[in-house]
């Protein structure tokens, strides 16, 4: 609803009271609701929903239109990000943010730090979903309080062309609210327990669910050692428990993007049930690497597989679970991912071991002569060497070119020495046009760093502490820090405002008049920043 229909409409309310509402101003209660557009989880969840699934049509349309985000690990670093966004391109049109379960993990557990293997709180999912959103609706509220403070300044000069303005970019505000991946690792346990979890993660405002196909009780971060994968019935499950919470909470456009670790994870826990040769369950064991066997030489408690009139033995490891073949994790993951999108994931994520696009296209194009609109959301990782795999990624596409390449030490491409040459330099060119070259070879809709804020922070802090504890002093931090804060705009330069102590002086007013008792007067020391933000 616009804000002067919402005037028209508070004007209406108050006068029906037979005057005992006339202290009360319309116009500041229109205020109060436009910064309080949404109003429950809920209501975020189906604005966002829709912008996902507009946006994954316009990706259809046109490779060129894929989407970003950043992982959050905080409300604050989350509103930033957005505020930053709408300053350097005027718009938060295709940049959503990401929840990783990675830095919940190790940044929001009552445990303390801990390695990204699901130990963390299951309650902390939601409660990080909720605070994000918390703060970029606190992004708008006090992104529209300086515009209404503007606006009443306009009126004070009887500027009637600024009061024009202003009602105009107040009526055409775009919110900082975007859309949330948000991960729910393995599910934290069964089915139910992934719809429970489910449930709250919507209800606090998500709108798409990254879940994979790790066993919940033993899960490890991608881009780590000793994965173990679930069979595809187990994980279907898991995302039709999803697809059920979504619909149950009234959000039936909500996304569902599944995530196979297959092409890292060499083991399984569980022999899948299979009632007949092709099924799902079939194709899943004729990956396990098994021998065949005599059945007089059978041992005791051995695992057996009957196959085209075979009597096979999986190979088992002393920790009870299984192995599959070497070199079966690319099949593993295309039918991973053409049982998921076949059975109502939206979107999929491939874990890889490197960004390399051509080995991700190769496993796309196989999806998608099943799947023909198949689409990725994919993990930018800090966990890659981005500059050692594009070094090498050129060496050996120029050696395959009888390029000279001796110049270069492939195993020392990470040096500061080669930043400046030829193959740096092209690597560099690579690697700022991945997303957008892989966005249209490799069908990736959805581009996220999992962990940047946290490098972020480590980066930012070590800057701060080396200055200002050593000789710059005092410096370190004005020089570092506050002179690039007023220089660049960053409006949390004057933090009272941003933790919306402006806002709180409008209230007083709005509840007291003139004897409101305001933060803001003369001798408010942010007033040294006027100019600032």
């Amino acid at each position: 609803m616009s804000y002067q229909s919402l005037i028209t409409e508070n004007s209406a309310h108050i006068a029906a009271h037979n005057g005992t509402w006339d202290s009360i101003s319309a116009e500041s209660v229109a205020r109060m609701q436009l910064q309080n557009r949404f109003q429950t989880g809920l209501d975020i969840a189906r604005y966002t929903a829709k912008i996902m699934r507009d946006d994954m049509a316009a990706y259809d349309a046109d490779p060129a239109q894929y989407t970003q985000s950043l992982g959050c690990w905080h409300g604050f670093i989350a509103q930033q990000k957005m505020i930053s966004i709408k300053k350097h391109f005027g718009t938060t049109k295709k940049r959503y943010l990401y929840l990783s379960g990675w830095m919940i993990a190790a940044l929001r557990s009552e445990f303390g730090p801990l390695p990204d293997q699901s130990m963390h709180e299951k309650t902390s999912v939601p409660a990080l979903i909720e605070e994000l959103y918390t703060f970029l609706r606190q992004a708008d509220s006090r992104e529209l309080n300086v515009l209404f403070r503007d606006l009443d300044d306009a009126r004070s000069q009887g500027d009637a062309a600024r009061e024009a303005e202003l009602m105009g970019k107040i009526e055409s505000h775009e919110t900082h609210v975007v859309p949330i991946i948000a991960d729910i690792d393995a599910g934290f346990g069964n089915a139910e327990a992934t719809y429970l979890l489910a449930k709250k993660m919507i209800e606090a405002g998500a709108c798409a669910l990254q879940i994979e196909n790790q066993v919940s009780d033993e899960k490890q971060c991608g881009h780590q050692d000793g994965k173990v994968t679930v069979p595809h019935e187990d994980f279907l499950q898991k995302i039709r428990a999803c697809r059920y919470a979504f619909l149950e909470l009234g959000v039936p456009e909500g996304i569902i993007v599944a995530r196979t670790d297959s092409l890292g994870a060499g083991l399984t826990k569980q022999i899948a049930v299979s009632t007949a040769a092709g099924d799902l369950g079939d194709l899943y064991n004729g990956f396990l690497d098994c021998e065949e066997i005599d059945p007089a030489t059978a041992q005791n408690g051995d695992v057996i597989l009957n196959r085209n009139g075979k009597l096979l033995r999986p190979k088992r490891l002393p920790s009870n679970l299984f192995q599959f073949r070497a070199g079966t994790g690319e099949d593993r993951c295309v039918l991973d991912c053409i049982t998921s999108l076949q059975n109502g994931a939206d979107l999929i994520w491939i874990e890889t071991e490197k960004p390399h696009i051509e080995q991700i296209a190769g496993m796309v194009d196989r999806i998608r002569e099943v799947v023909p609109n198949a689409k990725l959301a994919y993990n930018n990782s800090p966990s890659f060497n981005w500059t050692l795999n594009f070094r090498q990624q050129v060496f050996d596409a120029w050696s395959a070119d009888n390029r000279d390449v001796s110049a270069y030490e492939r195993a020392n491409l990470m040096s500061a020495s080669y930043d400046e040459t030829d193959l740096g330099i092209e690597a560099d060119l690579r690697i700022q046009n991945f997303q957008r070259d892989s966005a249209k070879r490799a069908g990736i809709f959805h581009h996220l760093i999992t962990l940047p804020t946290y490098h972020t922070a480590a980066l930012s802090t070590d800057n701060l502490a080396k200055d200002y504890f050593g000789e710059m002093g005092m410096l370190g931090y004005v020089a570092g820090v506050q002179r690039k804060e007023i220089r660049q705009g960053i409006a949390c330069v004057k933090h009272q405002n941003m933790s919306g102590s402006d806002i709180g002086d409008d209230h007083k007013e709005y509840f007291a008049g003139e004897a409101a008792l305001k933060a803001g007067g003369k001798d408010n020391t942010m007033n040294q920043f006027s100019q600032a933000a």
